[in-house]
């Protein structure tokens, strides 16, 4: 009786282990030919994350706009609205399907519009800001080049 508990445990402990490693850092994801990775998402679910990357060239473009006018608040205030409040409102299915890589790319680029913002408030040195705007629009750059969002295949 004992050995059937225990070997029922040791089955549930291995099926959350997986289902946890899959949830947390793989994601749902699949190679791609371009040596990119594919991350499978559904329709609403690619849009909502195309969506935040139109968001990202559209505040991109403000605090560059900001910095050419020598205008840092404006350069911050963009920034701040990409930052870690405009994180929030991603579904935990959704989470789910992202590899932990690109999790933290994202988390990593919302800090970073955050400090670019901080920074611009307190120091108003528009050479300072360009050199962060380069060293965010870096993690743009290597999410492009390492992800592709693509629809789940019908089942």
């Amino acid at each position: 009786m004992c050995k059937l508990c225990w070997s029922s445990l040791t089955a549930l402990f291995l099926a959350v282990a997986l289902f946890g490693y899959k949830f947390l850092f793989q994601g749902d994801t699949a190679p791609m030919t371009d040596g990119r990775v594919a991350i499978q998402l559904t329709e609403n679910e690619r849009d909502l994350i195309l969506s935040e990357m139109r968001a990202f060239v559209a505040t991109l473009q403000n605090i560059t706009q900001g910095i050419a006018d020598d205008d840092l608040p404006q350069a911050a205030l963009a920034a701040r609205k990409a930052g870690m409040a405009a994180q929030g409102g991603v579904p935990l299915s959704l989470m789910g399907k992202l590899p932990m890589e690109f999790k933290q790319l994202g988390l990593d680029t919302h800090q970073k519009f955050d400090q670019l913002a901080l920074d611009a408030e307190q120091l108003g040195d528009g050479n300072h800001t360009l050199g962060q705007l380069s060293e965010l629009m870096q993690n743009c750059v290597g999410c492009h080049a390492a992800y592709r969002m693509t629809l789940n295949k019908p089942q």
